[in-house]
């Protein structure tokens, strides 16, 4: 039932049972012969309206007006607290506000505990995250790294180095002058594209292979050091901004985790000539957004088989954060992850 039409019954009821009550002490009161007043009361008029009909419509409006006025002023109080609820589900800063009436105090306090529950959860989310990172490098960054930097070396040396002489020498093949045959040189630049392609799998493989570990360098330090990589080995225009900030270590190794995923999958599937990265902190949030002009793909289709986007959705939810994933067909793909950053000062005054 709507919140004014139940106020406005409620008050018509307390109006009737006033009115009830005012007639009975107003006999009790004053004495009057019961048979006659009873008698009067039911035949009296007022004008030329019944005194019963009379009473009955005043107390109907009566009642109507001041339960008007209490379910207005009870819903605006009741949009308040859900506009409040609304900004804590979305993960706002909900300020103090004047215009909270004094009815609301006791609920804006239990609104305010309840965000700063959800802080205090979310820095000890982080805080574990950090201190997962710290005993996996402490137990098996060693043996990976050497396991990693062993296949990486042997396939750069081998497959890595046997692709580059077969991509010249298609190269050299193809320059030195078309064969005669349409259908054979149709063949030949097949096989240098598929070389080609080879390559690039090749060194998202290796991408994959080097150590993940920042190894005592920051967020951005990684980043740019892989793009610097990226830039001398692919034929990518990138484009990146990249802005300081601290955060915590663990933050820093899932989303290098995921940088390196969506760079991976780009050298792989995008076929991209252009990529854009951003990396930055705004609202205390850290933003990190990969695009690239890219063939696209069906996120829908993609996001229930892909091993590797389930993994980066985990690795942001790991720390607080989300990942959004917006592409299409031909028109590219934008990855965006956003972190909430927790003050350290928030918690010194404990």
């Amino acid at each position: 039932m709507n919140t004014i039409i139940r106020f406005v019954l409620l008050s018509i009821a307390c109006s009737f049972v006033l009115a009830i009550a005012a007639i009975v002490t107003t006999f009790v009161t004053f004495t009057v012969d019961e048979s006659a007043g009873w008698s009067a009361l039911w035949e009296g008029k007022i004008g030329d309206v019944s005194f019963l009909l009379t009473v009955l419509a005043f107390v109907i409006t009566f009642g109507s007006i001041v339960g008007a006025v209490i379910g207005y002023y009870w819903k605006g109080n009741l949009k308040k607290i859900e506009k409040m609820l609304t900004g804590i589900i979305k993960g706002e800063r909900y300020p103090d506000t004047e215009d909270v009436p004094k009815e609301l105090e006791s609920i804006t306090e239990r609104m305010n505990q309840v965000q700063e529950k959800l802080r205090i959860q979310t820095e000890h989310v982080q805080k574990i995250a950090t201190e997962r990172a710290t005993e996996r490098e402490q137990s098996l960054q060693e043996v990976v790294e050497q396991e990693r930097n062993r296949l990486a070396r042997e396939l750069h040396d081998s497959v890595s180095q046997q692709l580059f002489a077969a991509s010249m020498l298609m190269s050299a093949i193809n320059e030195a002058g078309p064969p005669e045959d349409p259908a054979l040189n149709k063949q030949l630049n097949m096989v240098e594209n598929m070389i080609h392609q080879s390559q690039l799998e090749m060194r998202a493989l290796l991408l994959h292979l080097r150590p993940v570990a920042l190894k005592g360098k920051s967020l951005q330090e990684g980043v740019e050091g892989l793009l610097k990589e990226l830039t001398q080995k692919v034929p990518l225009e990138i484009d990146a901004k990249i802005e300081a900030f601290q955060v915590d270590k663990g933050v820093e190794d899932q989303l290098f985790r995921i940088f390196q995923e969506s760079i991976s999958n780009t050298l792989r599937h995008a076929k991209a000539e252009n990529l854009q990265v951003l990396l930055l902190e705004r609202d205390e949030n850290i933003i990190m957004r990969v695009v690239d002009d890219g063939v696209g793909f069906q996120t829908e289709a993609v996001k229930t088989s892909s091993y590797g986007m389930q993994n980066m959705h985990e690795r942001a939810y790991e720390v607080g954060g989300t990942l959004k994933i917006i592409s299409l067909p031909n028109e590219g793909t934008r990855l965006e992850v956003k972190v909430p950053i927790l003050r350290k000062e928030d918690t010194t005054n404990d």
